[in-house]
């Protein structure tokens, strides 16, 4: 069995609902408190156990790279002023041995799009796709780690799924469930309240096979015209090879601006029980 060890984070969205914040910064670099939302995403793929980190970028995007990156000067400046401290967090925004892959998507054509864009850093590999605008916070291993353990049982794809019982869930890709409670037999894309297959809905974390690449480059454009995860993904599930995981701690959808500031605020309130 291959290891998790490769996730792809796509980046390349323009973040128009928080204009003009994300008019020169990308909204992947907003942040929650003292940290982008970029790197929670990237410090749970870490704590999963992976060590190859790509990014899926677009136009404008230049600054996601500048932030895994070294900054010598800044460290300098900071070691000549005695904060020592401050320099060795910008030193390690990552532990050593991850390495930062990144990828440009020449067109934003969607989700599936920006995937199937990694293919070839990705490889025969399986791997996990974290979506930055969901910001996770748990209080015990994390949600990618819970989908890598879930992949190393049974091989199968993964998707993280969260309990959804109002009209919103039109805003999801919900699952369909198998008799066993566990498998997932289809994904549908973003269906009305009384259309939905069931009230779980899909959010930004998954274990993916590699053989969603074949299905994502001969797939017909879905919903808004663009190519569909979500549609690879119910694919897969239609053969029996898609389980889910539920969802556990606080999920925040930091793509709108009420997410974005329920889970700033949560967090500042966890930093200052902290003190």
């Amino acid at each position: 069995m291959r290891k998790i060890r490769k996730a792809v984070f796509p980046v390349a969205g323009s973040g128009t609902r928080f204009l003009p914040a994300t008019k020169a910064m990308p909204k992947e670099l907003l942040t929650i408190v003292d940290k982008p939302l970029i790197q929670y995403a990237a410090e749970e793929a870490v704590a999963a156990g992976i060590d190859t980190l790509i990014f899926v970028t677009g136009r404008n995007k230049r600054a996601v790279e500048d932030h895994f990156d070294n900054n010598q000067e800044l460290e300098s400046a900071l070691r000549s002023k005695g904060h020592n401290l401050k320099a060795d967090m910008v030193r390690s925004i990552l532990p050593k041995g991850v390495e930062c892959i990144f990828v440009r998507q020449p067109e934003p054509l969607g989700l599936g799009h920006a995937v199937l864009c990694a293919e070839r850093v990705v490889g025969d590999d399986p791997f996990a796709v974290l979506l930055a605008d969901d910001l996770l916070v748990s209080g015990d291993e994390g949600m990618t780690t819970k989908l890598v353990k879930a992949y190393i049982k049974s091989e199968k794809s993964q998707l993280a799924v969260m309990e959804v019982n109002d009209p919103t869930i039109s805003n999801y890709g919900v699952v369909e469930l198998g008799d066993d409670g566990k498998k997932v037999v289809g994904l549908i894309e973003k269906p009305s309240l009384d259309l939905a297959p069931s009230n779980l809905a899909s959010i930004g974390r998954y274990i993916l096979t590699p053989n969603i690449f074949n299905i994502l480059r001969n797939q017909p454009p879905g919903s808004g015209g663009e190519i569909q995860l979500a549609d690879a993904i119910h694919t897969i599930a239609t053969r029996g090879d898609v389980e889910k995981v539920s969802l556990t701690g606080e999920r925040f959808d930091c793509g709108s601006i009420e997410g974005y500031v329920k889970g700033f605020s949560f967090v500042a309130e966890l930093h200052v029980n902290k003190k």
